[in-house]
């Protein structure tokens, strides 16, 4: 049985020539940028485990590849970035969250205690986000919609849980 990076984070990351069917390098080499382990490695990461900080991409990434610095873990997730290939999601208060979904214009539900962030589909049919009440002369392309609020594990009353125990 073969597992992927995530489900086994010590797996050797594959070798480049081998992999031609691997969509992170199909990916990568469809935004022309050069194929590397560390952006392989961050690109599967996220595959696995959307919304993650840098912190925890690089923590993820060096199970994998061993060695990585924290400048090229950002500067990987900055070239993808730019690419389009990775979304950088900037709730306020919290630090910069990165995912692979990048080809809708879905939302995001942030928990205002601990952070955790899910994805909130856009209405279906015709996108009313994208049409603001006054756009002052902008060709809107795209909306950043943030929900805030407690997530199940911080709704938890500290007081009742402890009346139960």
């Amino acid at each position: 049985m073969t597992t992927t990076p995530a489900e086994n984070p010590r797996a050797p990351v594959p070798d480049v020539s081998t992999s031609e069917a691997d969509p992170v390098i199909a990916a990568l080499r469809g935004a022309g940028l050069r194929v590397t382990a560390p952006r392989r490695a961050v690109l599967a990461w996220l595959a696995e485990h959307p919304h993650s900080t840098a912190d925890a991409v690089g923590t993820g990434v060096r199970a994998v590849l061993g060695t990585i610095s924290t400048q090229a873990v950002y500067d990987v997730l900055g070239a993808c970035v730019d690419a389009g290939l990775v979304r950088r999601i900037e709730p306020a208060g919290h630090p910069a969250r990165f995912e692979r979904r990048v080809a809708d214009n879905h939302h995001h539900l942030v928990c205002r205690q601990c952070g955790t962030t899910c994805d909130v589909d856009c209405v279906v049919g015709p996108v009313p986000c994208l049409t603001p009440s006054e756009d002052h002369g902008f060709a809107v392309d795209e909306a950043e919609v943030l929900f805030w609020g407690l997530c199940p594990d911080c709704q938890i009353d500290p007081v009742r849980e402890s009346a139960r125990a």
